[in-house]
């Protein structure tokens, strides 16, 4: 009897120690490639709790390793890989503001180019939600002296910015991979809210699309965007068109609205 006991334990326990096994591995699956503290917190800020959450390799996001300049740093990311992208949420970790930019590709590709401020150095990330409802994290360390967030921008201790806001500015050009990209650039002051005396100023929606209207994606952008935004879109050969049309409006109203001509 005792050794049938002693049996019984002894399955019962591996059989436990099998399914915590199993268990595991999402925790794994969990763990953060960048190794930031506040990883945790965005976990929980950014994603509903029920959400599946993977890091994924193919969400590439490209940033300079150290920007000399923490109100204008350079960022791309591309999700092209991943299928059925639906939208892609880019954020800071160690930002006063996390959020940056979020975009929905609806015909471009799953891909954008911008600029942002940045407080101090920081994991930046682009979390990618596909048509299952998985978000795909990707990202990089950014390593700045910092300060890009409390600083006024240039453009809000000068006038020139009224006569000229909302003034949009662009070029289009074939890829080597086929279809064109789109590389625009809005004047607009872009104050994140968080320097003495100035209230928070940016760019709010963005659409870009085709001559005949059809859509191609959507920029939702928040205060960490770099002062006079440059964006660039690139766009399938499929859906290549003979000109593009821009239209939007920042947090205080101003319309946005300019063709895109070849």
């Amino acid at each position: 009897m005792k050794k049938q006991a002693l049996a019984a334990l002894t399955a019962l326990w591996m059989a436990c120690a099998c399914t915590a096994g199993h268990a595991a591995a999402p925790a794994e699956r969990r763990t953060d490639p960048l190794d930031s503290p506040r990883w945790a917190d965005m976990r929980k800020e950014m994603f509903p709790a029920s959400s599946q959450v993977v890091f994924d390799d193919r969400v590439k996001v490209t940033a300079p390793l150290t920007a000399e300049n923490a109100m204008n740093v350079p960022v791309s990311v591309d999700a092209s890989a991943l299928p059925g992208v639906r939208e892609v949420l880019v954020f800071a970790d160690f930002n006063p503001i996390v959020r940056i930019v979020r975009f929905e590709p609806s015909g471009a590709h799953a891909a954008l180019g911008f600029r942002i401020k940045l407080q101090q150095s920081t994991p930046v990330r682009a979390a990618v939600r596909t048509a299952d409802g998985t978000w795909h994290v990707g990202g990089t360390w950014v390593n700045t002296a910092g300060g890009g967030c409390t600083l006024p921008s240039t453009g809000s201790g000068s006038p020139e910015w009224q006569k000229r806001l909302g003034e949009v500015s662009s070029r289009v050009w074939a890829r080597k991979e086929g279809g064109e990209r789109i590389r625009l650039r809005i004047i607009h002051p872009i104050d994140t809210g968080l320097a003495a005396g100035i209230p928070a100023f940016f760019l709010q929606d963005l659409d870009l699309s085709d001559d005949q209207g059809k859509a191609l994606m959507h920029i939702e952008g928040f205060e960490p965007i770099a002062e006079n935004p440059v964006f660039t879109v690139d766009i399938p050969a499929a859906r290549a068109a003979a000109g593009y049309r821009v239209s939007g409006r920042d947090n205080n109203g101003n319309a946005i609205s300019a063709a895109i001509e070849k």
